[in-house]
């Protein structure tokens, strides 16, 4: 195995300069400021848990954990989703505390790529968990708060799609009965791969007719309407209570002015299999992926010893900043430069310290550090000079 070169980072890690980490805090402050008067507190847990407990109940794939081990023996994970550790720290630390509980958190997260060339592998992410509401009101809420964080950050366009992980379920439960053929489906429409999801079915062993009804999935995105197409595909139970359930969640998102952001889409199914009701995604701007995703998981924390209905979301800080396309706010954003020779010192400090105070960004700098003046100047709104004559001629004929 070759040494990797200087400059080489590990797969999937990416080095965040100076604009863009400066972007991505003020975007975040804006939602942390949005959610907080929803009634959400922050919290924070730690980089590392244990496998045994976190790592297997994020339901992440395996292969996709970065693993490592302590002294004790114990295997270890950095943490691929944040649902898992807070489910630990509400049946835990929090465990008196009444129900329902609203947490936010904003942290990396870590995910081996597998075939996701390109993607990154650590990622920072600002989500919310509503635990302990089992009403669709909860759904509601998780729903409409993230519509409003979305516009909090400066996002105006962009649309959630609303769907139902049990409708899924129910449908390949009736018409496919290998689970392994269930989750091959499942994968396909995870992936968004509709063209290998048609060529699959085509392959299956199944009649004519449930080959047309399971192709008829595809028409399941849009308006409200497309529910009436569903009751037609599915005719089990457990698909029309899942059915019932996005009817009356898309009620009440009426009722408090959300539904004009919605679509109903019944192919959603997430890469975390723990979701057990209503599901969701995030798309903004013309980004070919979801920036956010989130939904309901009533057994995840029965894992750790305290049964609670629970809901959520997540919204992927970097692709939401390159939905929002905010970078151009840069230049406002940049300091005063206050430049001073030895001379002059005391009066530049003075000057610094008097913006500083009013609330402006300042760099102090003498011009002898400088290698290149003019060049270094260009990245300053204003420049305020503290030089004695001469000075900057002498800096020039060093």
């Amino acid at each position: 195995m070759s040494l990797p070169l200087m400059f080489e980072k590990p797969l999937g890690m990416i080095d965040t300069l100076p604009a863009l980490y400066e972007r991505t805090g003020e975007v975040r402050r804006d939602i942390e400021c949005e959610v907080k008067s929803w009634g959400y507190r922050p919290i924070q847990t730690p980089s590392l848990e244990y496998y045994d407990t976190v790592g297997e109940a994020s339901a992440i794939l395996d292969q996709q954990l970065f693993k490592l081990m302590d002294r004790e023996g114990q295997t270890l994970v950095l943490r691929p989703d944040m649902t898992a550790p807070i489910a630990r720290v509400v049946s835990s630390s929090m465990q008196d505390e009444p129900l329902p509980i609203r947490l936010s958190y904003c942290s990396s997260l870590f995910r081996a790529q597998q075939r996701e060339g390109g993607r990154r592998s650590e990622f920072e992410q600002f989500g919310v968990e509503l635990v302990g509401d089992s009403t669709i009101n909860g759904d509601a809420e998780v729903i409409a708060l993230l519509q409003s964080s979305l516009r909090a950050s400066g996002l105006s366009n962009f649309r959630l799609a609303v769907g139902h992980i049990g409708f899924m379920n129910a449908l390949f439960a009736e018409i496919v009965a290998d689970e392994a053929i269930a989750n091959e489906l499942k994968r396909y429409l995870y992936e968004k791969n509709y063209v290998g999801y048609r060529q699959y079915v085509e392959r299956l062993d199944l009649t004519t007719s449930d080959k047309t009804r399971l192709n008829r999935v595809h028409q399941l995105r849009g308006s409200i309407e497309v529910l009436n197409r569903a009751k037609e595909i599915a005719h089990t139970r457990e698909a029309h209570e899942a059915i019932a359930e996005i009817e009356a969640l898309w009620k009440v998102l009426e009722t408090i002015g959300v539904s004009e952001y919605m679509q109903v889409d019944l192919n959603l199914v997430m890469h975390i299999d723990y979701y057990t009701g209503v599901v969701f995604e995030g798309y903004g701007g013309s980004l070919g992926f979801p920036l956010a995703s989130g939904g309901r998981y009533d057994e995840l924390l029965g894992k750790f010893g305290r049964p609670a209905s629970a809901t959520g979301f997540g919204i992927r800080l970097d692709r939401l900043i390159e939905a929002v396309n905010h970078l151009e706010g840069e230049r406002k954003a940049n300091p005063v430069l206050v430049l001073f020779c030895k001379e002059q010192q005391q009066e530049a400090m003075r000057e610094a310290h008097r913006r500083r105070k009013q609330g402006e960004a300042v760099v102090l700098q003498n011009i002898a550090g400088i290698p290149d003046v003019d060049a270094y100047i260009k990245r300053y709104s204003e420049v305020v000079s503290f030089l004695d004559t001469g000075s900057r001629r002498e800096k020039e004929d060093e």
